[in-house]
Order: C-alpha cells, then structure tokens, then sequence
C-alpha cells in the first residue's frame, strides 16, 4: 500500500508527508510511545529541579496548614476531617481526644517551621547559585557582568537635578557650623575629667641617667646588652619616681607611664 502512495507522489513535500503518516500509523500500530507535538522545539523550563521540588512541598505544607486551621475552627467536612486524618496518620492521635486543639497547634507549628526552613534553603541555593554565575560572567566578560549589576530604576536617564540647587544644597551642608549634638557620652566624660589634675611633664636629665648607672654595682661587669637593659631600667624608674598621683573621687590613680625608646647603639 506504502508502494502505491509514493508512486503517486509528485514532489518531495507530498512523499515526506507519506513517509511520515507511515512511520506513525507504525508506532501506533506496536505501541511505541511518540513526543508530544512541539516538545522538541520546546525549551525547558528556568526552574531548577531541586527547587520546584521544595517549591511543591512548600505549597502542599501551606494547603494541609489551611485545612488545620479549619478544622481547628470548627470545619468539620469530610473532606477537611480526611486531610487531618491522614495528617495524624502513624501517630496515637485521634480527633475524638480532649487535647486536639493542643495536638493541632503544634502540628500548625511544625509545618510553619519546615516552610521557613525550606525558604532559607532555597535563598541559600539561590544566593550560592547566583555568586557562581557572577564569577563565571566576570572571567568571561567583564563587560556584560557590570551592565547586568546596573538598576535602571536608580540609574535612570530622566533629567539631572539642577546645578544651582545641587551648589547650595553642598554649600549649605559644609560651609554653615552645626553644633552636633549625637555623641552626649562625650560630655560626660569631659565633666567628670575637669577634677583630673594634668599630669607634670617628665624630663629625663644627663644626671638621672649618671644617678641610675651609679646605683647598678654590676654595671662594669657586664657587657653592652646588659649595660643597655640596665640603663632601660634605670631610666623606668627615675620615670616612675617622677610620675605623679592622680587622684579622682576617693581613689588614687597613677597617670599613665610615658613610652621611653632606649637606643642600646649607646651602650657599646
């Protein structure tokens, strides 16, 4: 039969169409499952797979929470008491028990819990996926990854402020004093540092350093590293006999001791 149709035929489209009619009455005739029309011209979708998954469990959990919440309203078809059956199914719960409500509440709970769980999971995965696509542009096409970072909304091509408005707005913002008044700590601590008495300022003299070498009997005996480490400590404590007390409130405090840098090139 096949034979007589393309004896037939007289150009290429009408013996293509005939091929084609053949191989499908074909694949009908043994079963062969075929493509669903335009499925192969047809793109997949954007979606991932691991997240239209969570996607489903997300909305199946925010149906059986509505049907919860019903039922725990006083809802008591047949349809809404199936549902929380099955939601309770392999548990010792039974609808007919006094503290229900409680179990049902907790069930609500639980589900809230899971959704929020699988909404992190899915901004985690997203935030991860879209770092990954960003690094992949960047060593590819710099070019193409910054005009993606642009927001048309904010860098929009309306018309700029006026020159004369943006002068004075800058002038009035750096040129004018403002007494600020933001940080009040700061206040505080300058009134209760007016009590503090400064501290002297410490002078080092030739005759203290000759006054602590003086005090060092085993001076002469040691070498230049220790000649310089006795000298350093020397000068510490003429500094600290020096130092005066502060007093503050019914304490006394000692001022900081100033920093000395000893150059033990000197000692040799």
């Amino acid at each position: 039969m096949l034979v007589t149709y393309l004896e037939a035929s007289r150009d290429l489209c009408e013996t293509d169409s005939i091929l084609f009619g053949a191989a499908l009455a074909v694949c009908r005739i043994i079963g062969a499952k075929l493509p669903m029309a335009g499925r192969a011209t047809q793109q997949g979708s954007a979606i991932p797979a691991w997240r239209k998954r969570i996607e489903d469990r997300i909305a199946k959990a925010r149906a059986l929470i509505g049907r919860l919440t019903s039922f725990r309203s006083g809802n008591i078809r047949p349809r809404v008491v199936r549902t929380v059956r099955m939601a309770f199914a392999g548990t010792n719960i039974s609808l007919s028990q006094p503290d229900i409500t409680q179990k049902l509440t907790e069930r609500i709970d639980d589900l809230k819990q899971k959704i929020a769980a699988w909404g992190k999971r899915i901004r985690r995965f997203s935030e991860r996926s879209r770092r990954f696509n960003q690094n992949r542009l960047f060593q590819s096409d710099q070019k193409r990854l910054y005009k993606s970072l642009e927001r048309p909304e904010v860098c929009g091509a309306g018309p700029g402020p006026d020159q004369a408005d943006t002068v004075a707005f800058w002038r009035g913002l750096w040129s004018e004093p403002v007494n600020h008044s933001e940080g009040p700590w700061m206040e505080v601590v300058a009134n209760q540092s007016t009590s503090v008495t400064p501290m002297d300022p410490v002078t080092i003299t030739p005759e203290d350093v000759a006054e602590a070498v003086r005090r060092a009997p085993e001076l002469e005996k040691s070498g230049a590293r220790r000649t310089a480490s006795l000298l350093a400590e020397g000068v510490r404590s003429v500094s600290r006999c020096a130092r005066p007390t502060v007093s503050r409130g019914s304490r006394s405090e000692v001022a900081p001791e100033p920093l000395h840098y000893w150059d033990h090139s000197l000692g040799s």
